[in-house]
């Protein structure tokens, strides 16, 4: 294998990463921008703070797709490695985005999307333990934590060792972008959904 099909596909799944729908969305809409509000994530989380849930879903959507799609030119070009790398680096472009000095998004939606098209088990365990984290505790960022470390366990108990490294890798990303909220877990002082702290 060249050098020159995996560079294309690291490029390609960069800057597809890199567009940053929360904050287009928020500007076309007349939202603000979003990265004075809250956090200052661009991320739907931080989205759903300007009071605008369908704006937040349709950042959800559209996060997550720009994963599955960069997961798709992989395969497309490189069926082997191309997926897990391009899909990985889509991750990557999402959180740190080159047109906003590599300020970006927490990742979990992206990485959804990425796990979509890898494997939908990996994918439907994501989802689960995703949603249930919040439901229980009600805090966002604990339950996009939670299921990004999920992936990497589900992968390797299915055998699918060949995605492991992609996903803990993203996982590893998730948590570092995550600091500040493990800080205010561990003082009791992270907000629950609906409040208007930071996410």
């Amino acid at each position: 294998m060249t050098w020159q099909m995996p560079a294309l596909l690291a490029v390609i799944g960069y800057i597809l990463g890199s567009i940053p729908f929360g904050l287009v969305l928020t500007r076309l809409t007349g939202a603000g921008d979003l990265r004075a509000i809250g956090s200052g994530s661009i991320g739907a989380t931080n989205v759903l703070r300007t009071g605008r849930k369908g704006l937040a879903a349709a950042t959800v959507l559209l996060d997550g797709g720009k994963g599955a799609l960069a997961v798709w030119i992989g395969g497309l070009l490189m069926p082997e490695h191309g997926p897990a790398l391009c899909g990985a680096m889509a991750f990557l472009g999402h959180c740190y985005p080159i047109w906003l000095r590599f300020k970006g998004g927490k990742g979990v939606a992206t990485m959804l999307g990425v796990s979509l098209a890898l494997s939908w088990i990996v994918v439907l365990v994501f989802a689960i333990v995703w949603l249930s984290a919040v439901a229980i505790s009600r805090i966002s960022s604990l339950g996009g934590m939670s299921a990004a470390i999920s992936a990497p366990i589900t992968a390797w108990a299915l055998g699918l060792h060949d995605l492991v490294p992609a996903f803990a890798a993203m996982a590893l990303v998730v948590l570092w972008r995550h600091r500040p909220n493990i800080a205010r877990l561990l003082r009791g002082e992270e907000p629950r959904v609906g409040s208007s702290g930071k996410a």
